[in-house]
């Protein structure tokens, strides 16, 4: 912490990748909730050579300029993808998967091409495949923030737009929308996003920044502004976390720490989120399956009370024994609810547990019927 507050460097980069986890959270929220969790990925891979023909174009390694040319790679195969989706017969993972390869192996070739060059200037580019968060200035710092804030402004704007669009495409075309404009809108916002974190997590790992915080806040919660935030921070917490980790040990890359620590949200939040957390399922598993036995022990008692005028008549414990589901903590749970009273070795229903068998008999007579 101390070494964040003295560092002017560190402080630039720590905050260029808590903004870069805000948007991709953000962002990544609306590819995780439309099922284009491939997309980010294609983006990414198909941002390269646009990297490797504006550095050709131009001769410089402007971060500015080499992203504006990832900007426009990105939007081109991201516009590929959707004509492949509406032109022909392939699927939309067939044409994300064909995108992804053909762009990212002619990336590869064209940076191929430029490390052959008599030109020393080309050395570093490959940085662009797994991001060097350490190059990061104040100016790329605030590029990322006008951007997030514009994405931010326009989101609010049009909140119901994007919100209807996402449940309900055709709902949205019968209320007039341009559902198309929309749709375009939000995409070239997550290639936004992408190219931007290109320089810090890089090309491989980009869809990981993108889509991990969203994966994990969708765990907590079913509502849409609420998932959006939730990503947001969990997002700007990698980010930050990540870097401060990076900072504390030597031979650390910034960019693969980030996407380990949002990794660690998405496996926490897989096991700990109270509604889809498999630790808490599994809890409530466990409930029902005790509850069912608690339901069925007191439902044979029933029919054997049922033999009898007094609902009260006592009844020996090992009678219960024919019982498969019987054990004695079920028995004392019974007597906890005050649906059975114990005197020895003898057992009886209370007038309260009588009607609740009688109620759960019912039930059961007609689910078999």
């Amino acid at each position: 912490m101390e070494l964040l507050i003295s560092d002017y460097t560190l402080r630039t980069i720590t905050l260029g990748t808590a903004i870069l986890g805000a948007i991709t959270g953000m962002l990544g929220s609306f590819a995780v909730l439309r099922k284009q969790s491939l997309l980010g990925d294609a983006i990414s891979h198909a941002a390269l050579p646009g990297i490797a023909i504006a550095f050709l174009i131009t001769g410089i390694k402007d971060s500015h300029v080499l992203l504006l040319g990832a900007l426009i790679s990105g939007l081109i195969g991201t516009f590929w993808i959707r004509g492949i989706i509406t032109k022909t017969h392939l699927k939309s993972d067939t044409a994300l998967g064909l995108i992804l390869s053909v762009f990212f192996g002619f990336g590869m070739l064209l940076l191929t091409f430029i490390q052959k060059q008599p030109n020393a200037n080309q050395a570093g580019l490959d940085k662009y495949l797994f991001g060097q968060a350490a190059t990061l200035v104040e100016s790329d710092v605030w590029l990322m923030t006008i951007v997030t804030s514009i994405c931010l402004i326009i989101m609010l704007l049009f909140w119901k737009e994007f919100k209807i669009l996402l449940f309900d495409a055709d709902y949205t075309k019968t209320l007039g929308f341009n559902t198309k404009t929309i749709d375009v809108l939000i995409t070239c916002f997550i290639v936004l996003a992408i190219v931007l974190g290109l320089q810090t997590v890089g090309v491989v790992l980009m869809s990981a920044m993108l889509l991990a915080p969203a994966a994990a806040a969708r765990q907590w919660t079913n509502s849409l502004s609420t998932m959006v935030i939730l990503a947001a921070a969990f997002g700007a917490f990698s980010g930050v976390v990540g870097t401060a980790i990076s900072a504390s040990q030597n031979n650390l890359s910034t960019g693969p720490v980030i996407v380990i620590v949002a990794s660690v949200f998405v496996l926490a939040s897989f096991i700990f989120s109270p509604n889809r957390g498999l630790l808490f399922r599994q809890i409530r598993f466990i409930k029902n399956r005790h509850d069912l036995e608690l339901h069925k022990t007191l439902s044979f008692m029933y029919r054997i009370a049922e033999n009898h005028d007094n609902i009260s008549h006592p009844h020996a414990i090992k009678i219960l024994n024919n019982f498969h589901g019987f054990t004695k903590g079920t028995l004392q749970k019974l007597v906890d609810k005050n649906y059975v009273t114990l005197d020895g070795n003898m057992w009886s229903l209370t007038e309260q547990g009588y009607k609740t068998a009688a109620n759960l008999y019912n039930q059961q007579s007609q689910e078999h019927e």
